[in-house]
């Protein structure tokens, strides 16, 4: 058996140039695939705050209202805290744009909400509609130094050692024993 071989052409430099500026549209298009079908939120500026962001490590405190498309109200509240790192993704993700006193409208997609997870009054693939202003935000050191002081000043004010209501010792000047 005899196998006929064929000689290459060698490839002209304008040849590689097209085959590398057609490899680089290919990517554009592939990343620009990626970015345009990844879900996002929706984030409306409707009053600039001021300072610094929240992270994702921080507890905010927010006043908001949350919509269903068809503008039913699913909840509200004017001073909830939340950890930042404990709410849905694509909250999470708002409140890391937003500014001390800042007011935002915020749509958020069923892949960054719930899902397809039906929630109290929240169907299953719902997007989410929040009008929010960012009241105040701390770090989580800074709020649980904040509950330490308070649970302190309540054992104060409830008889703990020392405090009023705590057995009496010796009036002020008295021998001690």
């Amino acid at each position: 058996m005899s196998v006929t071989t064929v000689p290459l052409r060698p490839v002209s430099k304008g040849g590689l140039w097209l085959l590398w500026v057609s490899l680089a549209a290919l990517v554009a298009v592939a990343i620009g695939f990626a970015v345009f079908s990844t879900p996002r939120i929706g984030f409306e500026v409707v009053k600039a705050g001021t300072g610094p962001s929240p992270t994702k490590a921080d507890v905010v405190l927010v006043k908001y209202e949350g919509k269903l498309d068809d503008g039913t109200v699913f909840d509200a509240n004017e001073q909830a805290p939340m950890q930042v790192a404990q709410v849905v993704p694509g909250f999470a993700d708002a409140l890391t744009r937003m500014q001390k006193g800042g007011k935002y409208k915020i749509s958020i997609p069923p892949q960054l909400g719930y899902g397809n997870r039906e929630t109290g009054p929240i169907p299953a693939g719902s997007t989410l509609h929040f009008d929010v202003e960012l009241l105040d935000f701390r770090s989580e050191a800074e709020v649980r130094a904040m509950q330490q002081m308070m649970q302190q000043q309540q054992m104060m004010q409830q008889g703990g050692p020392g405090g009023p209501g705590a057995p009496a010792g010796p009036p002020p000047g008295a021998p001690q024993q």
